[in-house]
């Protein structure tokens, strides 16, 4: 009727509370009772899909995200608008990989407000994911204790940090995940402070380690660290829905998809940074004799040999999870969300090249996770 930015509402419908939204809502009962029975049909195919992960013997389960925000015209915006500043959108600031600096375009939470209201707001929130979950990774685990806020018709750069009670935030969520029985998954990735990493460590909470990322910093250079050095406390994989796929590593597409929307300012140094990484890569499998030894570099193999000898380092690091992605599999080149872009990129809006029957016979998926049932058995013990 008034549409769907609840922002452009007439001003009484803005209100959660109001009359007029009480009015609203038995006017138009029906439509509320069938979205309500949408939730419970999605309730009950959740509860489904962790029953069936359980009996085909996963360690662990249904594993959830918890983005860092909504979308600001959303049902969760308008609901929770007292404790979520609107207008304001957070992002990241300017750094290697998005000298531009990012803008996700979503509302955070008011510190003030939620210490008003006890934190029920994010209480409630996290009950709800924990229902239907076994594990929850928390996306920007960093902004618990701080998130870059960017003013109205700012760009990145001109954003500023704001500080959270983390020990109250932090609290909050053991005591939800203990009640879930869940585990929980910090993305401590890009920007994050010691006091983030050490956070999560004491509460026995995982951190991440991403294979594009995880090199010995201790060691001149910074090589690629050594698949039996990677972190135990830890969620492995190659990848994150916010990086290059193993393909698109591979084949420089995320150099190549940055710099067509200008979001590179030396793109002759990108792609040459690309074809080194690339290079630390191969000679890395080949150290660790996951792909054979080769002295003529136009005898490379091709990529689809590549990819397995990926997951076959990743299979044997001590990391407590390892996360498989289908389009890691199935050599999607393109990742499903590209940094610092909102609508200049189709941010998860690209079908993987495989329906659900093509994937359950192709033959890299029984390739790729049987590398892992072992893996499986190792750590079916740890939680």
């Amino acid at each position: 009727r008034h549409g769907g930015r609840w922002t452009h509402w007439p001003a009484p419908l803005r209100e959660v509370a109001s009359a007029a939204v009480a009015a609203a809502r038995a006017e138009l009962a029906p439509r509320v009772a069938f979205h309500a029975w949408i939730q419970q049909q999605c309730a009950t195919q959740l509860a489904s899909v962790r029953a069936a992960a359980k009996d085909s013997g996963m360690a662990l389960g249904v594993l959830h995200d918890l983005a860092v925000g909504v979308d600001p015209e959303g049902a969760d915006a308008w609901a929770l608008s007292d404790v979520l500043a609107t207008g304001v959108s957070v992002g990241a600031p300017p750094d290697t990989f998005t000298p531009r600096g990012q803008n996700w375009g979503l509302p955070p939470w008011r510190p003030d407000r939620l210490a008003a209201t006890g934190y029920t707001a994010y209480r409630d929130m996290l009950r709800a994911v924990l229902a239907h979950a076994d594990g929850l990774r928390i996306d920007h685990v960093a902004g618990l204790w701080r998130l870059w806020w960017i003013p109205p018709g700012d760009p990145p750069d001109r954003g500023t940090y704001v500080h959270y009670n983390a020990g109250a935030m932090l609290a909050v969520l053991t005591l939800e995940a203990h009640r879930a029985g869940a585990t929980v998954i910090g993305e401590d990735l890009g920007t994050v402070e010691p006091d983030v990493t050490d956070a999560l460590a004491r509460r026995d909470m995982l951190g991440c380690a991403v294979a594009w990322f995880t090199r010995d910093e201790e060691t001149p250079g910074q090589p690629l660290l050594a698949p039996s050095k990677w972190a135990a406390r830890a969620a492995a994989s190659l990848s994150t829905h916010d990086l290059p796929t193993a393909a698109g590593f591979l084949c420089g597409e995320h150099v190549r998809a940055r710099a067509e929307l200008g979001l590179l300012t030396d793109v002759a140094a990108e792609q040459m940074t690309a074809d080194r990484e690339r290079g630390e890569w191969l000679a890395l499998l080949r150290t660790h004799q996951f792909l054979p030894a080769n002295d003529d570099p136009a005898n490379e193999p091709d990529d689809h040999h590549i990819i397995v000898a990926m997951h076959r380092l990743l299979a044997s690091t001590p990391s407590r999870l390892a996360l498989i992605s289908p389009y890691d599999i199935v050599a999607e080149t393109r990742q499903p969300n590209l940094p610092g872009t909102i609508d200049e990129y189709p941010n998860w809006r690209m079908p993987l090249p495989a329906t659900f029957e093509q994937l359950r016979t192709d033959p890299r998926v029984r390739e790729i996770t049987a590398l892992f049932r072992d893996r499986t058995e190792r750590n079916s013990e740890w939680r």
